[in-house]
């Protein structure tokens, strides 16, 4: 991966070198953030009150003349004063593109590809690895090396990938937070495709426009992003299981007025087991509350997932409710709201979060997010109940 990164970045730099009537743009970010952790760790090494860390990322781009072609270039370096697992380099975008008669894409390098129409959870979402260490909910993903060929149509559009290499989940290490118990030891990771990382996954997606309906649908074959956790008595550890994956899937969104409907289901078949995976639910919003600009959306959403826990890759979200609200003041300042709980209604378990975010004039963002568990009788959340967290993050534009 790392001469691929390297190739596009030279070749965006001889690209962008004559310059006229072309577009270069650098745009750098730096974030400072700290996490509040109010309650003692639930195990011991784990780091206690405070975790702070520091994020150097941004944007490089050009586009041609013609702006058929497109190089982009988006590194993050995450630097954090307590988890070594959590301070890493990764790629998150590194491709060239190029527009063949303006029905023709073709992608070559590492990128990021979203699927998917739920709030909650997008069990459609297979491209790219999650990154597990910058975030719990499965909003973040780790850059993907790919060739991606897209054909545009009245008939809708089409898309092909090949993902040559496989990137691996990382964890929290032993002393981080929201980890799991036992701690992962990543360097450990077995693949049942081909023993490694080089096996080379395939997907096809579909996706039109039908009236106020979004259409969605996929096939994908390789190797599961989820991995299987199996404990090892002989270190104490839980190792990493990737086992082959064969899926396919659709996602629908129907928009009426203030109404948002959405529905997005899987098909899938791993280690000679048949699972399937739902989520399907609404959003209402309420435009202008009182004359204010403010702008009010409530979410209901049912998760759904049949899997044997004993034998696949876990999941938390079997039997779940989501509820949740979405709020936008609509003023300069683009502040915005967004809060929901997942509960299980099977063991009572309870994932609640919230997150605001303001522009601070033209150059600064402020983020806060707060996370909070209740395990009752869940068992995948029961390692996390200690871990309820305020992260702060403020972030500076160039």
């Amino acid at each position: 991966m790392s001469r691929l990164v390297l190739t596009l970045v030279g070749v965006a730099v001889c690209a962008t070198a004559p310059a006229q009537g072309q577009r270069f743009d650098v745009r750098p970010e730096v974030a400072i953030e700290a996490r509040l952790l109010p309650d003692d760790p639930q195990f011991d090494d784990q780091l206690t009150v405070s975790q702070l860390a520091l994020i150097l990322t941004g944007e490089i781009s050009w586009r041609s003349k013609d702006r058929d072609t497109r190089v982009q270039f988006e590194p993050l370096v995450r630097l954090d004063a307590e988890d070594d697992e959590r301070t890493y380099f990764d790629v998150r975008e590194a491709s060239i593109s190029h527009e063949i008669n303006r029905d023709w894409d073709l992608l070559i390098g590492v990128s990021q590809v979203f699927w998917g129409v739920a709030e909650s959870r997008n069990v459609v979402d297979i491209i790219n690895q999650f990154d597990t260490v910058e975030d719990v909910d499965e909003g973040e993903k780790l850059g993907q090396p790919m060739i991606r060929v897209s054909r545009r149509s009245d008939f809708g559009t089409v898309e092909a990938f090949y993902l040559p290499y496989f990137r691996e989940r990382v964890f929290p290490g032993a002393d981080g937070r929201l980890r799991t118990d036992p701690v992962i030891e990543t360097d450990k990771a077995r693949f049942e495709r081909g023993g490694d990382e080089w096996a080379g996954d395939l997907a096809l997606r579909y996706t039109n426009r039908f009236g106020g309906v979004d259409f969605g649908a996929h096939v994908f074959h390789g190797t599961s992003r989820n991995p299987r956790l199996d404990f090892n008595p002989s270190n104490g550890f839980l190792e990493p299981f990737y086992p082959e994956l064969s899926q396919g899937g659709l996602d629908v969104q129907w928009t009426r007025g203030a109404w948002l409907l959405k529905g997005e289901a899987v098909i899938a078949d791993m280690l000679g087991e048949t699972l399937t995976s739902a989520v399907g639910g609404f959003e209402y919003t309420l435009f202008d509350v009182s004359g204010t600009g403010l702008d009010v959306g409530i979410i209901g959403e049912y998760l759904y997932d049949d899997r044997d826990q004993t034998n696949l890759p876990n999941t938390i979200f079997e039997n779940d409710v989501f509820v949740g609200t979405r709020i936008a003041l609509n003023d300069v300042q683009d502040t915005e709201f967004l809060a929901g709980a997942i509960i299980d209604d099977q063991t009572g378990g309870v994932f609640a979060s919230a997150e605001f975010q303001r522009r601070m004039g033209d150059t600064l963002l402020l983020e806060i997010e707060a996370r909070a568990f209740a395990a009752k009788d869940d068992p995948f959340i029961r390692s996390l109940e200690k871990d309820d967290h305020l992260l702060v993050r403020l972030t500076r534009y160039f």
